[in-house]
């Protein structure tokens, strides 16, 4: 019997390992703070993207992997500033998401709201809670 392990846990695997390669790497690589969670309707995930566009990120999922990627850089006018605090990420980013057998990938959507990219996937019927009623 194969045990489900929550996305959740999988995005902390490859979260280690991206920060083990960054160090080996001399690239400005760097994660997006994120949310992951399931609710009745579906699965769902968030990544913090201020100031990004949506030309800025891709999302590619193939069997049962999620690819969110992306990448911006500064400016020609960024670079003539006199910077003092640049808490704000530039560079490139990606970031695999697990998804979970129960959801109808095909019914994804995403939105970027607000500096929030929401992806979300609907559950399949059959895994919707339902109520059975007790005939008596």
């Amino acid at each position: 019997m194969t045990a489900y392990i929550p996305a959740v846990f999988n995005g902390e695997i490859d979260e280690l390992l991206d920060e083990a390669m960054r160090g080996l790497s001399h690239e400005s690589a760097w994660s997006p703070a994120s949310n992951v969670w399931e609710d009745e309707k579906g699965f769902h995930v968030q990544l913090a993207l201020p100031g990004w566009d949506t030309k800025d990120v891709s999302i590619h999922v193939e069997k049962q992997v999620m690819t969110v990627a992306g990448g911006t850089h500064r400016s020609e006018s960024d670079a003539q500033r006199q910077v003092y605090q640049w808490e704000i990420p530039s560079g490139q980013f990606a970031m695999r998401y697990r998804l979970p057998n129960f959801v109808q990938q095909d019914q994804a959507s995403a939105a970027l709201k607000d500096g929030v990219l929401t992806i979300s996937f609907p559950k399949r019927e059959e895994a919707k809670p339902r109520r059975i009623e007790i005939n008596g």
